[in-house]
């Protein structure tokens, strides 16, 4: 039971100015909301703040090729973002920004603090310079290969294959993913932090068991600890959208250093409104700070983040929790199939309810990336929000509603008492931010409340006056069981709690409300709460999100013709040049056709090939063995339109005879990618 008012303040990450919010995006948001709430509910102090992070050299570029300011841009951004979160039910206690007047006041008491440690260092580096867009280039502005690995397309600033970290100028062979332009290097003056200075301490925070999951103290350990750590560039030369650093003229902190610092700057703007001292939330021993994150992002805010708060004064986050990405149906979320939704195109079509149950259905407490399985999707939430939960209650309050409640608890078999134990088991599990447990556990009392109410038949008592009073009972003991149910869903399903309180006339506000049963009250009329999942509905929302990716033509960027704009490197069609030219009967010699692959198969013995069988439509097939083994699973292929070389000569190979061709693009290997042609396409059609 809890024993004492904790108080705690909660940060999620600070969505970037840059684009709007989407469901991936809402992982985070909706987890640290569902934790935040559980801590309201369970009677403690608990402060929800978060920011739009908005400096950088993105918003820069975008601001300069929208002709209008920086402000105005990241305004109009903070709006959406805000409007999206509300829409969701993500309530924060306060929502700032990092272009605010505190952020920057903090930022030079923090600045101030790692100069006096002597932590700071000056010297002039090579830095990356894009000469089309005029710019220098952020980290993430530039792509190459990794020096460390040698993996293909890395970011600027870490490899995300093998996590070594570096800087641009490290790159081999870097492209400039503003322009697609071989970046310049020239030197400019940029000052670090010594962080190896503080290595000992960091280990000793990060190792201690206590702030990280474990996963995540190994991974600083192997990757980042086992060296000395490298100094870390704080500062990026003008032009830059940001704050210029007081002692250093020219310069301004780059967007790492004061983005995190958001975190406390929108905490002071809650304090003055609420007429408390900052120093009270972040500078005290009884403040539990936590810090809610994806994966990507674990470097800034394991390391940098601790490093500058430990040198500050300022309190270490006593917990760091992080979690996985979203993938949709087992895949990375696609702009062209559908499943890059974004947050506003989700809300035209669906209930925010069942995206924050699925989401608590998934939720544990380790980085496991998490899969939106749409088919899942509707049946889980079908089967037990609707089925489960709310049918509880339609089944019963409009009998309800005519009787009142009974004046004292009936016998219902352990069935109240039963759930009221389950409370402490729920409460643990959303403690530990193992949602999905929570979740099994609460469908496990609805489970068996369920059962109850079928043999019970209210609809049949409800024809028989002299079973009023066993109607009563019945009804009593249903819609107690769902108010428990409700309560132990309230932080997932806040809108939910809210009609059950409007139901029952008792309002959810603690946790311990799932402990006593109400009798002897009279009800209100049951409201529809909560409707099915319409499989339409869903794709509608898929359709609407791919029309809205279908590119318009782009706007020129800093200059930048709108035709260098997909950052098309050019390198493959340097690896195997043109073909000598070849004229229209030449080419139409080859006879390419619409297939379907209808079979596919291991080849015993065989490195590289797969057996496919092709319909070509009606009874006509062919066999083709196709050197795509290291790209596809068999299993994934079947079902699937390519494009066949329809007439070549058969070939008679080791494994049997091959019959044809399928085209693929790619060097080969796992670098292989099948030809398919847009949906409508029918087997036998041929190419032109």
């Amino acid at each position: 039971m809890v024993t004492k008012t904790r108080k705690i303040l909660v940060t999620a990450a600070l969505p970037y100015a840059n684009g709007p919010i989407h469901i991936g995006h809402l992982v985070e948001y909706i987890q640290t909301d569902i934790w935040v709430r559980f801590q309201k509910l369970r009677g403690h102090r608990c402060v929800f703040v978060c920011a739009d992070d908005t400096h950088g050299t993105a918003i820069m570029l975008r601001a300069r090729a929208e002709q209008r300011s920086e402000e105005a841009l990241i305004a109009e951004t903070q709006a959406a973002h805000e409007r999206d979160f509300a829409g969701f039910q993500v309530a924060f206690d306060n929502y700032g920004s990092t272009n605010s007047p505190e952020n920057y006041e903090l930022g030079k008491q923090i600045w101030s603090a790692l100069r006096q440690s002597g932590l700071i260092v000056e010297r002039e580096v090579d830095q990356l310079f894009d000469p089309v867009a005029g710019t220098f280039l952020a980290d993430r502005f530039v792509r190459g290969t990794c020096p460390k690995c040698a993996a293909k397309d890395q970011y600027g600033d870490n490899c995300d294959k093998c996590g070594a970290t570096y800087s641009p100028a490290d790159l081999i062979d870097p492209v400039s993913t503003l322009s697609g332009a071989t970046p310049e290097v020239r030197s400019a003056l940029h000052l670090f932090v010594e962080l190896e200075q503080l290595h000992s301490f960091l280990e000793e925070w990060t190792q201690s068991g206590e702030h990280l999951q474990r996963e995540v103290a190994n991974y600083l350990k192997g990757h980042f600890l086992c060296d000395p750590l490298r100094d870390w560039d704080i500062s990026r030369p003008a032009p830059y959208f940001g704050f210029e650093i007081p002692d250093a003229p020219g310069n301004y902190w780059y967007v790492w250093f004061d983005a995190p610092i958001g975190y406390i700057a929108s905490t002071w703007q809650w304090c003055k409104r609420h007429g408390e001292e900052l120093s009270a939330w972040w500078q005290s021993p009884e403040t539990e700070v936590h810090h809610f994150i994806g994966k990507d992002i674990t470097y800034f805010h394991t390391l940098f983040w601790p490093g500058m708060l430990k040198t500050a004064g300022f309190s270490l986050p006593t917990k760091v929790h992080i979690h996985g990405f979203l993938n949709v149906g087992g895949e990375k979320m696609s702009k062209s199939k559908g499943t890059f939704i974004k947050a506003e195109t989700y809300l035209k079509h669906l209930d925010p309810a069942y995206l924050r149950y699925y989401f608590a259905s998934k939720l544990g407490p380790r980085l496991d990336d998490l899969d939106l399985n749409l088919e899942e999707f509707a049946t889980k939430v079908n089967a037990d929000m609707v089925g489960k939960v709310v049918n509880l209650a339609s089944r019963t309050a409009k009998f309800a509603a005519k009787t009142g409640l009974a004046e004292r608890y009936p016998e219902d078999g352990g069935l109240f008492a039963e759930a009221a134990a389950a409370g402490e088991a729920i409460a643990e599990a959303y403690e530990a931010c193992d949602f999905a447990r929570a979740m099994r556990l609460t469908m496990e009392l609805a489970d068996r409340a369920n059962p109850y109410v079928e043999n019970a038949q209210p609809w049949v008592l409800a024809k028989d006056p002299e079973r009023q009073q066993e109607l009563q009972n019945v009804c009593t003991v249903a819609l107690n069981l769902f108010r428990q149910l409700a309560v132990y869903l309230a932080p997932v399903l806040p809108r939910l709690a809210e009609q059950c309180g409007q139901l029952l006339g008792d309002e959810i506000t603690a946790w311990s409300q799932s402990q006593q049963p109400l009798t002897g009250i009279s009800i209100g009329k049951f409201e529809h709460m909560l409707t099915r999942v319409k499989r339409e509905d869903i794709e509608a929302m898929i359709d609407d999100s791919k029309e809205e990716a279908t590119p318009a033509a782009p706007a020129d960027v800093a200059g930048v013709p709108a035709s260098d704009l997909w950052n098309d490197s050019g390198d493959a069609l340097a690896a195997e040049p043109l073909a000598e030219t070849c004229t229209i009967d030449d080419f139409v010699k080859i006879d390419l056709r619409v297939a379907r692959i209808l079979t596919a198969e291991q080849v015993p013995d065989a490195r590289k090939l797969l057996k496919l069988t092709l319909g070509l439509g009606g009874d006509e097939q062919k066999t083709v063995f196709a050197g795509i083994k290291a790209a596809y699973e068999p299993e994934s292929l079947v079902g699937r339109l390519v494009i066949c070389v329809a007439n070549l000569a058969p070939r008679q190979m080791k494994f049997g005879l091959s019959e044809g061709m399928v085209a693929a693009a790619g060097g080969g290997g796992a670098e292989v990618f099948l030809l398919s042609p847009d949906s409508g396409a029918k087997p036998g059609q041929r190419v032109h």
